[in-house]
């Protein structure tokens, strides 16, 4: 179930490789097309492609360091010197040596006339393959010693002459790729997560949030326990584990830093005794969904919050069935009395699940564009989703969460309201437009939250709260809106005030080193070391060590 952190044994040949062909993550490989203008040495590394982008088109993909030492592979086996092959061209040999060093793009044209008086084809000259394994380790030198992370050690170039062997390079190209690993390891802090959630956010956006193989998995699913609709019961969510060849253990001891724990290896699931927590069908049901879509240890953040939303996704798409909350949407919507509430009523779940399917099914279903927010009572934005065009603040990079929403807004204005058992609705003039929205109070471990879905101006006519009277203004983020305090209180307290903020260890801290699922690994693998059976505790069902969880469900035999 845990994948390994990922180590340095990799032969020295690799990196030499995955330089060469520009691997993404190098910090190196930037393979361009004839004719694009190349990077600046030390600038921006290339990445993967966005989400959703398309790939390039390999027969586009080429490199001009690779052609330039292909040139001179077919030089030097056709026996000619530098300046007869520049001569035979008309041009002088240093042009001829900038091409073959792989520092000038060439035209097609160009390409062609060089092939023919070496005769060979242009393919042979396009061929992604080194055309030597002493041109893979030069090609990889060149370009590690281009990349930022190189030219960030303040090291002098090291020129790639024949007298350098290939053992020497070997090990400089075997030092760099671990350092491009520790790198890339220690840069995974939450700034890196809050780029890829921005990512995954505008996927969900462009999606309306539905992804029909999870309504199709989770339909299955339940049709495998016979659920019809409804409220999803406890003991369906135990039918289901059985199932799926699982038993359910509470224990007492799970470690802090989990929400439960899957042993694959005997079948069990693990989940928190005692302590305070979301519903347990819905814990549950994350852990099946793991299982179910097939989920390892993630290697990276992106790979982290895609493989949560996925499991989240499906969790609620199982607590909430998207037959039976389509129809009463649809239903509500033909009264114009759309309402989180009544889905939140219908199917027994917190307020917050049910706004996030709402979302899920709102513009698949409804043909209704909307956006939701949870705020913390700060002010802060702790999730986001919008495909109604609403403007959320944001950072200099564009990430969301952490963000200060408007004090004038419905997700901030709620917190003001007295009577938290009735609906809190508001209008709101943004530069955007305006907005309605509706907001709920739900409190959890960090405090106090609000739970916002709204929509734009003219799909409000289907949403019970419409004809509130509450309105307000906001112009955010120009400073004067909320952000910039008057100048007569600055005037009055300039000099007077030296604050303690209240930072918490985790803005600044990397996830733990080899996981990046936040887990106390050590903590982990002990707790599953007390907790795994015995030959014998296979058969009773205890434990070894006899700490003695309760097992609400047997295994399947």
């Amino acid at each position: 179930m845990t994948a390994q952190p990922r180590t340095s044994g990799r032969r020295p040949d690799d990196a030499a490789r995955r330089l060469a062909a520009g691997a993404p993550g190098s910090g190196t490989g930037d393979r361009r097309p004839v004719g694009r203008p190349a990077p600046a040495a030390g600038g921006p590394a290339p990445g993967a492609p966005a989400p959703g982008a398309l790939a390039p088109d390999p027969d586009d993909d080429v490199d001009p360091l690779l052609i330039g030492r292909r040139i001179r592979a077919a030089r030097t086996a056709r026996g000619l010197s530098l300046a007869e092959l520049a001569a035979a061209l008309d041009r002088a040999p240093s042009q001829l040596s900038v091409i073959e060093n792989g520092k000038r793009e060439l035209r097609l044209g160009e390409l062609r006339r060089i092939a023919r008086v070496l005769e060979v084809g242009v393919e042979d000259l396009l061929d992604p393959e080194p055309p030597s394994r002493r041109a893979a380790l030069e090609i990889a030198l060149e370009k590690a010693q281009a990349g930022a992370l190189y030219r960030g050690l303040g090291l002098p170039d090291l020129p790639v002459r024949k007298t350098l062997s290939d053992a020497a390079i070997e090990t400089i190209l075997t030092l760099h790729e671990e350092l491009r690993r520790l790198h890339e390891q220690r840069a995974a802090t939450p700034e890196e997560a809050r780029r890829v959630n921005g990512q995954l956010r505008q996927e969900q956006s462009e999606a309306g949030n539905y992804y029909p193989a999870l309504e199709e998995t989770a339909r299955d699913l339940l049709a495998r326990i016979g659920h019809s609709g409804g409220p999803l019961s406890h003991r369906k969510v135990s039918l289901l584990a059985e199932e799926l060849g699982f038993s359910l253990h509470s224990v007492p001891d799970l470690p802090h830093s989990a929400r439960s724990i899957t042993d694959a290896s005997s079948m069990r699931i693990y989940l928190p005794l005692g302590r305070d927590a979301a519903d347990p069908r819905t814990t549950v049901l994350q852990a099946l969904a793991a299982h179910v879509l097939g989920m390892d240890e993630p290697a990276d953040y992106g790979e982290l919050l895609r493989q949560r939303v996925e499991v989240n996704y499906l969790a609620a798409a199982m607590l909430v069935p998207e037959a039976g909350a389509s129809e009463l949407l649809q239903r509500a919507k033909a009264q114009r009395e759309l309402s989180v509430e009544d889905l939140r009523d219908e199917f027994a779940v917190t307020y917050e699940l049910a706004a996030h399917r709402f979302t899920n099914l709102a513009t698949h279903h409804l043909d209704i564009p909307v956006h939701f927010l949870k705020v913390h009572s700060s002010g802060a934005i702790v999730k986001a989703y919008q495909n109604d065009h609403v403007r959320f603040p944001t950072d200099a990079l564009g990430a969301v969460e952490g963000q200060l929403v408007c004090r004038w807004w419905s997700a901030r204005r709620v917190f003001r309201s007295e009577d938290r058992m009735r609906q809190y609705s508001q209008y709101t003039d943004k530069p955007g437009g305006t907005y309605w929205c509706t907001s709920r109070i739900e409190s959890g471990s960090g405090g106090e939250f609000s739970i916002s879905v709204g929509t734009d101006f003219a799909h409000t006519k289907w949403f019970r709260g419409r004809e509130t009277s509450v309105r307000h203004s906001s112009s955010c983020p120009d400073p004067d809106c909320c952000r910039r305090p008057a100048p007569e209180l600055v005037e009055r307290w300039h000099g007077s005030v030296w604050p303690v903020a209240r930072l918490h260890a985790s803005l600044l801290a990397a996830m733990p080193t080899g996981t990046f699922t936040g887990v106390d690994r050590v903590a982990m693998l002990e707790f599953l070391e007390r907790h795994a059976p015995s030959t014998e505790g296979k058969t009773s069902g205890e434990p070894k060590g006899g700490a003695g969880p309760a097992s609400s469900v047997p295994p399947r035999r």
